[in-house]
């Protein structure tokens, strides 16, 4: 099968959405599909405005539709909604072709968040990008019932998996060199440092030991000012990330607005226990075990933190074990159609935004 994956988040860029489709095309080329990644990369490129390492492909139209017929796919998967998304959806709706979409991402809250965009606005425009799509896969059924409530249509239950190789189990707390001598406990934080992270819900919290942030974004600065006594250390490549993983006590994940949350279950395939907010992404990668909790979900997050130091990071792994990439990337698989089977143009479900 040739396959035409679609998106505006690629490498360099360094985010959970990135890490899922690389493992992804990894795992279909392993099974012996061609992919063609469609990526900013092969367009000219612009900074996206209020979040700086991210680019943005600037005028995309003109080039994508050479690139998508010279490929000719058999499937056609937009993974996500940006500039690149939607010059990919204008021409297969133009031209008659099926293809498959993802929700990989709660923009919505993010422009709300860092622009003050109602979230029904946002939802609006992400229903209508969707509409057209013979399946929109999403990582998490809490995820699934958000948009089912927002009426959008076709939507699948997918789900993500983790490198367990890169991310290997340490049954004692490991030394870092990255992370040098700190006070104990370590609280470890892994991801963007922007507006719908919630991370300066963490950066508050009263804690023994040591704050530590992996991770950039547009909020870094004007949070290392304020906060210098935590231990702030910028993006790392991932082999190294897995011995920071490795070497904290607690992993927090403060957010409240995620699809899924990848750096969990990475944390979780080392060893270390998550503290996080009972919501969508926590509650469906970390679960509500009682009796062998892999973390702790509270709504005050400083408990969450203080009680998950008592766990057994043999429970962090076994959970992380039940996210293969085989599961995640075979149900991937099976939710593709085929892109030129339709009979009539899907032109023809063009609604307006509402």
């Amino acid at each position: 099968m040739k396959l035409a994956l679609i998106t505006d988040a690629w490498q360099p860029q360094v985010n959970g959405v990135v890490t899922t489709l690389v493992e992804l095309v990894r795992y279909l080329q392993e099974r012996g599909h061609e992919v063609l990644v469609i990526h900013p990369g092969l367009f000219p490129t612009r900074p996206c405005p209020g979040y700086p390492g991210i680019d943005l492909a600037v005028k995309p139209s003109r080039l994508l539709p050479g690139i998508l017929d010279d490929f000719e796919p058999d499937a056609i998967h937009l993974a996500t909604e940006g500039p690149i998304g939607w010059a990919a959806r204008a021409h297969c709706l133009r031209h008659g072709l099926r293809f498959t979409t993802a929700f990989h991402t709660r923009f919505p809250e993010i422009l709300k968040a860092a622009l003050h965009i109602p979230l029904s606005w946002g939802y609006a425009l992400y229903r209508h990008f969707h509409r057209p799509s013979a399946g929109v896969m999403v990582p998490t059924q809490g995820m699934l019932n958000v948009l089912k409530a927002r009426r959008f249509k076709n939507l699948l239950s997918w789900t993500h998996g983790v490198d367990l190789a890169l991310f290997p189990y340490s049954a004692q707390k490991q030394l870092c060199p990255e992370l040098g001598p700190l006070s104990e406990p370590v609280f470890l934080y892994v991801g963007r440092v922007s507006y719908e992270k919630n991370i300066q819900v963490f950066l508050d919290l009263v804690l023994p030991g040591t704050k530590v942030v992996c991770g950039v974004g547009p909020l870094e600065p004007e949070l290392r000012a304020k906060y210098p006594h935590v231990r702030w250390l910028g993006i790392l490549p991932r082999p190294q990330l897995a011995g920071v993983y490795a070497a904290a006590d607690v992993f927090v994940f403060p957010s409240r607005n995620e699809t899924f949350g990848l750096v969990m279950l990475e944390a979780m395939a080392c060893g270390t226990p998550v503290a996080a907010f009972p919501v969508d992404g926590p509650l469906e990668v970390v679960g509500t075990e009682e009796r062998h909790p892999a973390g702790i979900l509270h709504e005050d997050l400083q408990q969450a933190c203080l009680q998950a130091l008592g766990l057994a990071r043999s429970q962090a792994r076994e959970r992380a074990l039940q996210f293969d990439w085989g599961q995640a990337g075979s149900r991937f698989e099976s939710y593709l159609v085929p892109a030129r089977t339709a009979t009539v143009s899907l032109q023809a479900q063009e609604k307006p935004v509402s």
